[in-house]
């Protein structure tokens, strides 16, 4: 049987990561003076990738259309699919300094997919009979970041009001969400090893929560920001004291759920030099490049390696 049937959708988050890491490279460029021709390589590099997922997975669609239906039947498969309009708002954001109506393009289709994605994902939550307290996962705050992240562009194209209605769906049901993810971690089962990574989500919200209202306030460094940025830092301090756990997992595809939120605290961590300009936040700007570039470059030859023995395109 194709081995393309199996392609999960969770492959996507490879292009969150790589968007991510684009983008820190870029902010890196602007804030210390780093070549800009590598955040120029890796936007290639993303396009490229962009192109290869989405017409492997069209393929996919048209030849098995029964096993992406399973996917998107799936309580927690499911939450992967926002992942794609995420990647198209990340490239947009990419685009813009050097082709803005591109970038408006990209915008438009991952913002309009993400409304969808998300009003979809929303009435499964409420009238799907099959949901249970185990598929509660920290792969929901997925179609939730999209959100947020849509008034990082957003804003630069001229679409305030629509940038916070973005941001406040975001924001609201973050928090719902975090208390459903937290209350199943506490009472319920722990979450299976395939799945692990996927804690690391738990920061993207606050870090791109925190590059939003950047963004959608001119600017601010008021009380709500500094509450956004801490709260991611303790976020990545919480999971940095359970590295050996971490260290332990087998590799699956999940291991991406590492690359884009560090991306986005490492982008945030820089907003914050800019702005304080301690050696503090210039010590841990720096030392977050390096960690993410390094991450980001493992995990691809990871996935390479997968894909090359087959082992990416094996039935669960």
């Amino acid at each position: 049987m194709s081995a393309i049937r199996y392609l999960p959708v969770a492959t996507f988050a490879t292009l969150m990561g790589s968007a991510g890491l684009t983008l820190a490279w870029e902010k890196a460029s602007e804030v210390f003076g780093l070549p800009v021709l590598v955040s120029q390589l890796l936007l290639g590099f993303t396009l490229v990738l962009l192109a290869v997922l989405g017409s492997s997975y069209l393929v996919k669609f048209l030849k098995h259309r029964d096993a992406v239906c399973e996917e998107f039947n799936h309580p927690i498969k499911i939450s992967f699919f926002p992942a794609l309009s995420i990647g198209l708002m990340l490239i947009a954001t990419a685009l813009h300094q050097y082709q803005a109506q591109l970038a408006l393009i990209f915008w438009a289709v991952g913002g309009a997919l993400q409304l969808l994605l998300t009003l979809t994902l929303m009435n499964v939550w409420i009238h799907q009979s099959r949901t249970q307290v185990n598929h509660t996962t920290p792969a929901w705050f997925i179609p939730i970041v999209g959100n947020i992240i849509a008034p990082i562009e957003g804003v630069s194209l001229g679409f305030l009001d629509l940038s916070w209605f973005y941001f406040s769906v975001g924001f609201v049901y973050w928090i719902v969400l975090k208390v459903l993810v937290f209350n199943r971690m506490l009472y319920h089962d722990p979450l299976p090893q395939n799945l692990l990574p996927t804690l690391f989500i738990m920061v993207a919200p606050p870090a791109v929560g925190f590059i939003a209202y950047q963004r959608l306030s001119g600017g601010a460094f008021d009380v709500f920001a500094h509450i956004l940025y801490y709260t991611a830092l303790f976020l990545v301090i919480l999971l940095l004291t359970q590295i050996a756990r971490f260290a332990r997992l087998p590799f699956f595809i999940s291991w991406w759920a590492y690359s884009f939120p560090l991306a986005a605290f490492t982008v945030a961590t820089m907003l914050m030099y800019q702005h304080h300009q301690t050696l503090f936040f210039q010590a841990l700007s720096l030392i977050m490049l390096v960690v993410v570039t390094v991450l980001i470059a493992m995990l691809a030859w990871r996935t390479a390696r997968a894909a090359i023995s087959g082992n990416l395109f094996k039935p669960e």
